[in-house]
């Protein structure tokens, strides 16, 4: 049997790509949140929360991990991310065999994943789909955020791949930039297109 045809799924902060991940969903396509599964995973009971403990003691609780008290320990200090990269990917991984395995008999699936190019993800997909809008837009969106600043921002800016090479790079772009029903309708036409499009040698 014809496997799913992997979409990975990606853009800047602010470009709207949660929002266009929920309108593949709506449209009945099956989409694996690797953000999502982590953050499941490091909350209340989560399988990971042992795991970090033992690498940062003193950064989880009756609640979980503590995002907050984790990523000051590994923001920028590359040997503690890649301790914590250590337990996160593999499960992650594992949990998103198991969401392809699920949904086997559809004709396509989202990988929802930020930091795509920027992990080297995009060899693993079939089709890169990148979100994007206006740098103007952008800083409107991100700038409106609680607790966002300029200098916020441009920090998160210059961790990740500039929006002009990931347009340059996709296999498709989705403008948000327009009305929500336009961006809809995007998405809609470009789930016919690719019901059709050819796998990928070596993707997953």
């Amino acid at each position: 049997m014809t496997r799913p045809l992997i979409i990975g799924l990606t853009g800047s902060i602010g470009m709207g790509k949660s929002t266009v991940a929920a309108m593949f969903e709506a449209a009945g396509v099956p989409v694996f949140d690797a953000d999502a599964e982590v953050r499941a995973m490091q909350g209340p009971g989560g399988e990971l929360v042992a795991a970090i403990e033992h690498a940062f003691p003193g950064t989880t609780d009756e609640s979980g991990v503590s995002r907050e008290m984790l990523g000051a320990l590994v923001f920028g200090n590359a040997v503690q991310l890649a301790r914590l990269e250590s337990i996160v990917h593999p499960a992650v991984a594992q949990k998103r065999q198991a969401f392809m395995i699920e949904h086997s008999g559809a004709p396509v699936v989202v990988f929802d994943i930020p930091l795509l190019f920027e992990k080297g993800g995009a060899a693993a997909v079939d089709r890169v789909v990148v979100v994007s809008a206006s740098a103007e837009k952008q800083r409107q969106r991100v700038l409106a955020r609680p607790g966002m600043t300029e200098e916020k921002f441009t920090q998160i800016l210059a961790i990740q791949t500039p929006d002009s090479e990931k347009r340059e790079r996709a296999d498709h772009v989705i403008d948000t930039g327009t009305s929500l029903a336009e961006t809809e309708d995007a998405v809609r036409m470009l789930i016919e297109e690719l019901k059709s499009a050819p796998r990928r040698q070596g993707s997953l």
